[in-house]
């Protein structure tokens, strides 16, 4: 969320830059519905082409909820010196990849998100 200290600035990143700043990040926020209510776990991931990829234990209660659903992951960045920080969220499609083919442990399974929707945020100083 934007800031709303007046000596910030916000700015409005495009796809690209979007994609950019979750390729610097490693950690993010999946946040699924689980037995019908909200659920946001951080997880560690990486992009692939046009999906972001999040390895899980398999058989667990997160991997089984984001099944073949419609998922929301955020990642960001904060800066306390200069205040400085950044924002990218995802919606998109979820499924889990067959873990004998993606997957090299038989105990993980990896989940892939469509990046469907793609939105971003800048705060910063002004020039």
């Amino acid at each position: 969320m934007p800031t709303i200290d007046h000596d910030r600035r916000d700015d409005v990143l495009g796809r690209a830059e979007c994609l950019r700043l979750l390729a610097t990040a490693r950690i993010g926020r999946l946040a699924f519905t689980a037995a019908a209510l909200p659920a946001i776990q951080p997880v560690s991931f990486s992009l692939g082409h046009e999906e972001l990829l999040v390895r899980a234990l398999h058989g667990t209660a997160l991997v089984d909820a984001v099944r073949d659903a419609v998922v929301a992951f955020e990642a960001d960045d904060y800066d306390v010196a200069s205040r400085a920080s950044w924002a990218v969220t995802v919606i998109g499609h979820a499924r889990v990849l067959d873990r004998r083919v993606a997957v090299p442990t038989a105990d993980t399974a990896l989940i892939a998100v469509q990046i469907g929707l793609l939105q971003g945020w800048r705060t910063t100083r002004p020039m």
